[in-house]
Order: C-alpha cells, then structure tokens, then sequence
C-alpha cells in the first residue's frame, strides 16, 4: 500500500540538508532508505521533485515523501543449522562455512545464507542491503570460510555499515600461501579493478579502480624435504575489497593455496610425503578463513570481539605441515 507523508520546515530546520531533516522527522526510517527515496524521485520539494540528497531547504518549505509499495520479491527459506556465535536483539555473528553463498544471485537462488537467515530469523533482519541482501553488512567469499556479522534492523546496519566505512572494524584472517612473503611482514597497498581477462576476477591496477590495503605478517613457514615451502600468514584488512586478500598474495606470487582463480600454476613437487600431497590435491576451497571481528556494538556502546578456530579441513592440513616439519 503506496503512503504519503508531508512535512512542512520552521525556522529550527531551515537550512538543513533534504535527507537528514527528513530523517530527524521520521523515526522508523533509516537515513540510508530515505536517501534511496530521495535519489529514486519520490521526493518533492514545493511539489517539484528533487533527486539532491543534499539540497538545503528553506523556512516555510512543504516536503511531500511518497513511499511506494515494497517490491514482493521471494525468497525461499533454507532450511541450514547456522553456526551462531553470538546473538542479541540488534545482530549475530555467524561462522560461516566454505562453500555457502552470502546472498541470492544467478546460478543460487534458494541456497544462500540469506535463505538460510530468512528461515531462522523469520524476516526479522535489516532492509538496506535490498530484497536480496537483508541483514547483509559486508560479505566474503563463498570459498572462505568464518565471521560475518549480521543486522537484525536498519539502525544497527548503518551503525555497522559507517564503522565499515571508516575503518573502525578489525578483521583477521588467516591464508596458507605458497613460498616465504618477502619481506615476511608488511603492508600490501595498490589498486584493485575488474580483470581484462576474465569479468569475474579482480587484478591490481597502478591506475585505477579500487584502492585496497592488506597488513600482513608470517606465523610460521614450513620448509622440510618432505613439506613444500609454504607459509601461514595474518592478514588484517584496511580495506574490503572484492577478493582483496587472494589479489593481492597473487600479486606478491605468494598465491593461496587451493585457490583455483589466483593460483599462478599448479605446483608439482618430486619429493612431498604422499599423504600431504593428497591433502593439498585434494582441498577443494582456499586455505582463507576470517577468524576474528571486533567492532563497537552499535547498542551496548562497547567494543566486542569474536574469534573462532580453522575448521577442520584447514586445520588437518596445518597439523601436517607441523608434523612433517618438525
């Protein structure tokens, strides 16, 4: 059902930005919606429509917002038991496992970990990522595996969303990757852009697209006769960029390892313990996993964190590795 609602301005407001008077005037509206409504022309000013966000307006101005019909787009629960580390009222952490796609997309529609939410949460989750990303405040690939964090109302995600933005959000990571990261730790800082190759890929750019930073440092580096040499690093991101991590070990040739995409060549080695030859033949993800998130709770007003261990496939791997090397 289409809702109007009008707004005239007094002295207190003039001046003011479109959006933001009209977020102070409607409480169950996020900023961010009502930006969208303002850019999608359901906004007019003195009965002329105005797409500016920004806009100033004026004492004595009459503000007319039509809210249109909500797009009915259907999306199937998925009936998946999620690994929730923590939950309140506002948000959930959730260990997500390799394999599972964030949001509904071509090729996955119903199998998603926004099908899977749909099912848990009954809908009780935030509206500014769209139909197809509720709850959604930023994502990792569907072959990584760990922490996500998830927005239950719109006030939460823009909190969340502004912490993003700002870099306020700390993410670890940890990456097997093959050789010794020369110099073992650093700072990894360039652009990243859409492939020329292939549209589905991302690579680093010296001109443009997005710029993109990884800390990173070594934890151990495996060398034996029976282990090829292969390294566990910690990435922190600066920025979250689409692939970020896995560009950028590609781009120091430092590929992950199981990283089909990014992986230079496969590797081929005349002496390796068979068992760990098969093990690394034989994952079928990259050895990437977001392990720790901490961010200030957007409610409570204290800054929480979350860490959660390699699963097993990874973890059996690094056990190995250790082995063999010592």
């Amino acid at each position: 059902m289409k809702k109007n609602i009008e707004i005239f301005i007094d002295k207190k407001d003039s001046l003011k930005r479109l959006d933001s008077t009209l977020s102070n005037k409607i409480d169950d509206m996020s900023r961010t919606r009502l930006k969208n409504l303002i850019l999608e022309g359901n906004v007019k000013v003195n009965n002329q429509i105005i797409i500016n966000p920004s806009k100033k307006i004026n004492y004595k101005d009459s503000i007319s917002l039509r809210i249109p019909e909500s797009k009915k787009i259907d999306i199937k629960p998925y009936n998946f038991k999620l690994d929730i580390v923590y939950e309140d009222k506002d948000l959930m952490i959730i260990n997500k496992p390799a394999g599972l796609v964030i949001h509904p997309g071509a090729g996955n529609k119903d199998k998603t970990l926004v099908n899977a939410l749909i099912k848990y949460c009954n809908k009780n989750l935030s509206s500014i990522g769209g139909e197809l990303r509720p709850g959604i405040v930023h994502r990792i690939d569907k072959d990584t595996s760990g922490l996500i964090v998830i927005a239950k109302n719109d006030k939460t995600h823009e909190n969340l969303s502004r912490q993003f933005k700002n870099k306020l959000v700390e993410r670890k990571y940890l990456a097997l990757v093959w050789g010794v990261v020369r110099p073992q730790k650093g700072i990894i800082k360039s652009f990243i852009t859409r492939s020329k190759r292939n549209r589905q890929l991302m690579e680093v750019s010296d001109i443009k697209g997005k710029y993109a930073v990884t800390n990173y440092k070594t934890l151990e580096v495996f060398q034996s006769k029976l282990t090829p040499t292969v390294s566990l690093i910690e990435c922190i991101l600066g920025t979250g960029r689409t692939h970020q991590i896995r560009v950028h070990m590609s781009y120091k040739g430092n590929s992950i390892i199981g990283d089909k995409s990014y992986q230079k060549k496969n590797k081929k080695f005349k002496k390796i313990d068979f068992e760990l030859n098969s093990m690394i033949k034989n994952i079928n993800r990259q050895f990437l996993h977001a392990k720790s998130i901490g961010f200030l709770h957007p409610n409570l007003n204290k800054k929480i964190h979350f860490e959660i261990d390699l699963p097993s496939d990874l973890l059996d791997l690094l056990k190995k590795l250790r082995k063999l090397s010592n």
